[in-house]
């Protein structure tokens, strides 16, 4: 006959998965916390911004250069000054061919007998003057090409200014309704030239660097008070 005897004495049984002196998620409790790096550099845009999605593809091919031409409002001041210069070349001009008794022909014809420079000398210099305002207004914008973005200014007395940014050089893209700036590894800013087709420029830079790992942030509209 079986006599019954008593279970072998067994020790507490531990449910939890952590080690003694462990803490949940493998972390020792006599480990010192780790202090976050403030060497890391935070942006703006990662408190004002949110993150842009595109569904726009860009495919660059080497060689190729999309370009965009500076908006109408920064045109039309030297589309008026070129219109005022063909008026006066035209005064100029008419005042050689009017009767001679008139009195745009005294002024034109007769008055240029005592002044050092004639009025058609003047006229042409206007028209050329107002047909290189013309030009110098087209030369801003920006060019994107498959290595990077460039940017195309006019300083003061216009004198052309030209910067190119390279893809590896840019950390983030900051996209707003007005115009898009660059965030360079060096922690400096660039804003791009305001351009006539704003959105496209900055769906086109956002589908870029998507593609290429580079961070993108639109920035909310602001509504002006």
């Amino acid at each position: 006959m079986l006599s019954a005897t008593p279970p072998p004495n067994v020790g507490p049984v531990v449910t939890s998965g952590a080690a003694p002196g462990h803490e949940r998620g493998g972390r020792d409790a006599h480990e010192p916390e780790l202090e976050p790096d403030e060497g890391e550099r935070i942006s703006i845009t990662d408190v004002h911004g949110t993150v842009a999605r595109f569904e726009m593809t860009y495919s660059a091919e080497a060689g190729e250069r999309v370009t965009f031409g500076p908006p109408l409002r920064a045109r039309i001041p030297s589309f008026f000054y070129l219109a005022f210069s063909v008026a006066l070349l035209a005064l100029a001009i008419g005042g050689h061919f009017a009767p001679t008794n008139s009195a745009l022909y005294r002024w034109i014809v007769e008055g240029d007998r005592g002044r050092p420079v004639s009025s058609l000398a003047l006229a042409l210099v206007a028209f050329a003057s107002g047909v290189g305002s013309v030009l110098r207004a087209q030369m801003r914008g920006v060019i994107v090409h498959a290595d990077g973005v460039e940017g195309r200014y006019v300083l003061m007395l216009g004198i052309p200014r030209v910067r190119r940014w390279l893809w590896a050089q840019v950390h983030r893209l900051v996209i707003d309704d007005g115009g898009v700036m660059l965030e360079l590894w060096d922690a400096t800013y660039a804003r791009l030239p305001d351009v006539a087709d704003t959105r496209r420029l900055g769906e086109m830079l956002g589908a870029i660097a998507q593609k290429r790992g580079i961070q993108v942030t639109r920035l909310e509209k602001i509504p002006r008070a």
